[in-house]
């Protein structure tokens, strides 16, 4: 009968294996989901597992990637992988994500409510990872838009802080277009609410009724039966 000492360490010696490979597996399922779910950002993505230990897990014969509440596929981020048999476990495995790309910059001060110029903007190249969720990429993306707040020069510029300029505006006179099948008519009306290039506005016509239509980039109102 071998001594308890030596039938530990051979125990040990024996599981290794197993334990290397168990990591290797968490390990290829973290990085495939954060490559599936990396591909379509913009910009070159590099990717860097960090360690696993996995000493205290039993087996697992069922792997499974999700991105815990909270947590950003940018920068240094976690990835969870549970099992899903025969022992039900969970752990997070350390990744470290790198976006090199383009993204947008004021190139001066900005004030709230001013329509962007192409002037107005800066393209840097760089690790977008650290950046703001929602950054632009594409200046074309920006100019033509109003400011909803005022920016200093020099900052990333984010989708969320733009806005489409209005088309149609409360209390001015517009064209309103009602097309159907085989029809199409105009009139009169005056804007009951400000509305964008695509956005729904209210129209009190000539007649007094209110209607509904989508406001086109002329600043008319087009209405579908």
């Amino acid at each position: 009968m071998l001594p308890r000492n030596l039938l530990i360490i051979l125990i040990a010696i024996l599981a290794a294996p197993t334990l290397a490979a168990e990591a290797d597996i968490v390990l290829d399922t973290a990085e495939r989901f954060v490559r599936l779910q990396t591909q379509g950002l913009p910009g070159k993505v590099k990717i860097t597992m960090g360690s696993l230990n996995l000493s205290r897990l039993p087996a697992c014969s069922a792997h499974e990637a999700y991105l815990p509440p909270g947590a950003r596929l940018s920068g240094k981020t976690h990835v969870g992988v549970r099992c899903l048999g025969p022992n039900i476990w969970n752990v997070l495995v350390p990744v470290q994500i790198a976006v090199t790309g383009n993204y947008v910059t004021t190139a001066r001060a900005l004030s709230a409510g001013q329509s962007v110029q192409e002037t107005d903007l800066a393209t840097l190249s760089g690790d977008m990872s650290s950046l703001p969720t929602g950054v632009v990429t594409d200046p074309q993306n920006a100019i033509g838009k109003v400011l909803r707040n005022s920016l200093g020069a020099g900052q990333p510029l984010r989708s969320d802080q733009l806005l489409a300029p209005l088309v149609v505006r409360q209390g001015q006179s517009v064209r309103v277009i009602s097309k159907g099948p085989g029809f199409a008519v105009s009139g009169e009306g005056k804007a009951m609410n400000n509305a964008a290039e695509g956005q729904m506005a209210q129209i009190r016509l000539n007649s007094g009724q209110t209607v509904s239509g989508m406001a086109r980039a002329d600043g008319s109102v087009e209405i579908s039966y």
